[in-house]
């Protein structure tokens, strides 16, 4: 083991015969639902697309409800006269796509993206360069079928602003009855149909920018501030240095293998895209759909509603108003462990961060003792066993519905009361007997002849699934059970789940298998996942077919976990960080950065036989020291800021604070 400066955390990712944050092809897909989305929490757009979306604009009331169709007036292509070779490339060191025209007179660029800074704002560049000693203007087309039209926006002409082309319209149908119709502004760059370099000039470059938002004072000062950009030049630097700094807070890489190092960049992409930008504090954020912000048009994609939104019965499916609009009442009548994964998510952040202050003044913990509240509410007392059961509900696996103690449901429940029971201690506030009560004694279905968990009361082992289900009980619920009940659970449902089902699902086996020492076994349930990655561009599809939503957001995150928490054994708790790190064969370095723990950022540099962790910043309060512990010596090591601490890969080892400075009672 030793300490030593600070390395240079860049795996060697440039081995590669290509820069694999670049995906480039000559070609574009056949089916243009697989062209990349271009987004940035606020903004989303598939590209050559007459349509975009909005956050937070919706048409349709209830079930009907659905992301809004903005006509967005950035679908242009560009031709040139004669032939040409064309490249299209997405860049996602940036988030910008090109399409590159390359002909024996001139080279074209265009350039399209959704700004990461400022995200009221869309661009497209365009750079024309003369090749040869040609002196005749040259002239490209730009081509667009864009009409200021929207099937679910009555949309009217406004003056003109700047130069800008202006048109405002509100949503045809509120979300419920007397609710609100939000209101769309577009300012756009008119587009002419050519743009020519002139015989004196060897290059030109002109910039079209889009702005789009709920009110005439904001469009008009976005649009101001784009128009200052331009002429700063600052348009593209601006939005380059945003995505700069997205990544070295949130990167993960691993040397070995290509093709996964792309599918993690690409899934690290896409689901940052999805959020707005860390520096916009101007409005509220709705949530991500599992289309992302791209997709969820009407029929498509889960109409874009955000899954496990605000509230203390928890929708299945949420728009805006945090209502249920599930299309498909089944779903948010019966499955209810939507209330147990919100409070697990709640619970992460408090072990993450110790931010008592957002349970406490925040109200946080509001949702918490609510959720409680509605366990106990929706549990039935059984005389015979003498155990609490929850009947009539949906599982994780959608194949089945109305059934009885869904062990997933069940053990989230359980858990979920338990924090409760906790935060009410640690915030000083009586809990109800009943929580404790209904958690010590709520059912978790187990087979004790056969050693495994049965799905539900009634599940005939063999009988097909959909998705994962009962493997979910080892991660992320951490249900204590031997490595022979791990082994088994997963060795009964691996050869029964449908092999066409949801892409998030292969993610969950692999990680169980990782936890028991297998990595091969993990590594090939997890090349499953490539079958639904839709070349060139990385864009997921639910369905290794191609079928279901598109730019799948749900099946990506399944994915990364099984590297964030599958290679490197993270695993959340009460008073530590804990990791066990394993690599398969083929991979000799993961390296991760931006892990915050406690308010400390740190980076992480995994090998065969090595672990190697930088503190980069240390949160400011004492209480937040780090200190490593390794767990088959015992040895604790403090974590000093800029100095990495590097030591051999063992079978177990604890990241943590001193316990005399947990905000956990001793």
């Amino acid at each position: 083991m030793t300490a030593f400066g600070k390395p240079d955390f860049q795996p060697n990712t440039m081995s590669y015969a290509e820069d694999p944050y670049i995906f480039s092809t000559d070609t574009l897909p056949s089916d243009r639902r697989f062209l990349p989305p271009l987004a940035n929490g606020l903004l989303g757009w598939r590209v050559y697309d007459n349509i975009m979306h909005m956050g937070g604009v919706y048409n349709g009331e209830g079930g009907r409800c659905h992301r809004a169709d903005v006509p967005c007036p950035l679908n242009v292509e560009v031709e040139m006269d004669g032939p040409a070779q064309h490249t299209y490339c997405l860049d996602t060191h940036t988030g910008i796509f090109t399409h590159s025209l390359s002909s024996a007179r001139a080279k074209v660029s265009q350039s399209l993206y959704s700004h990461r800074y400022y995200t009221n704002l869309m661009v497209m560049e365009i750079l024309l360069v003369r090749e040869g000693t040609s002196e005749e203007p040259i002239t490209v087309n730009l081509v667009s079928s864009f009409t200021p039209q929207s099937k679910d926006i009555v949309f009217d002409s406004c003056p003109d602003y700047k130069g800008g082309s202006h048109i405002q319209g509100k949503v045809a149908t509120a979300e419920f009855p007397g609710g609100s119709c939000p209101t769309v502004h577009l300012i756009w760059t008119p587009k002419p149909p050519t743009l020519t370099l002139l015989p004196e000039q060897r290059q030109a470059r002109w910039a079209f920018i889009l702005v789009a938002a709920n009110s005439l004072e904001t469009a008009e000062a976005n649009y101001d501030k784009g128009l200052d950009l331009i002429a700063t030049g600052d348009l593209r630097p601006s939005h380059e240095k945003a995505w700069k700094e997205l990544w070295l807070e949130s990167t993960a890489e691993v040397v070995g293998s290509e093709t996964l190092c792309k599918a993690l960049i690409g899934c690290m992409f896409y689901l940052l895209s999805a959020f707005p930008s860390i520096h916009d504090t101007s409005s509220s954020f709705g949530g991500v759909s599992p289309g992302g912000l791209s997709n969820g048009g009407d029929g498509q994609d889960y109409w874009g509603h955000i899954f496990w939104d605000q509230g203390l019965k928890f929708p299945w499916e949420s728009a805006v108003s945090g209502r249920e609009v599930c299309p498909e009442d089944i779903y948010g009548q019966q499955e209810i462990h939507i209330n147990g994964d919100v409070t697990l998510a709640f619970q992460h952040y408090l072990y993450l961060t110790e931010d008592v202050s957002m349970f406490a003044e925040g109200r946080g913990s509001e949702v918490i003792y609510g959720v409680a509240d509605y366990w106990v509410s929706r549990a039935s007392w059984n005389p015979e066993d003498k155990k609490y059961h929850l009947l009539g509900v949906m599982p994780p696996d959608e194949y089945y519905y109305n059934v009885d103690n869904s062990v997933y449901t069940n053990t989230v429940a359980k858990f979920s009361l338990q924090f409760a029971v906790d935060l009410a201690d640690l915030l000083q506030h009586p809990a109800p007997e009943e929580w404790q009560e209904v958690a010590q004694n709520l059912k978790i279905p187990f087979e004790e002849e056969t050693q495994y968990h049965p799905e539900f009361d009634g599940y005939v082992k063999g009988h097909p699934v959909k998705q994962a289900d009962t493997v979910m009980l080892g991660y992320p619920l951490g249900l204590p059970m031997t490595p022979e009940i791990r082994r088994n659970d997963l060795e009964a449902y691996e050869p029964v789940t449908d092999p066409n089902g949801p892409a998030m699902t292969w993610g969950m086996f692999a990680i169980g298998w990782l936890e028991l020492g297998e990595a091969e076994k993990a590594q090939h349930l997890l090349d499953k996942c490539y079958k639904n990655i839709q070349g060139p561009f990385q864009v997921w599809s639910e369905s290794s077919d191609g079928s279901g939503a598109v730019n799948f957001l749900t099946g990506m995150g399944g994915f990364l976990q099984a590297v964030l928490f599958g290679y490197t054994g993270f695993r959340v708790q009460k008073e530590c960080l804990a990791f066990s790190p394993l690599l398969p064969e083929g991979i000799s370095e993961l390296c991760i950065r931006g892990v915050n723990y406690l308010g400390s950022q740190m980076d992480w540099l995994l090998r065969k036989d090595e672990v190697c962790i930088v503190l980069r910043e240390k949160a400011s309060t004492k209480s937040c020291d780090l200190q490593l512990v390794l767990k088959a010596s015992g040895t604790k090591i403090p974590l000093t800021p800029g100095k990495a601490v590097t030591f051999p890969r063992e079978s177990g080892c604890v990241c943590k604070l001193a316990s005399a400075y947990s905000c956990w009672p001793l």
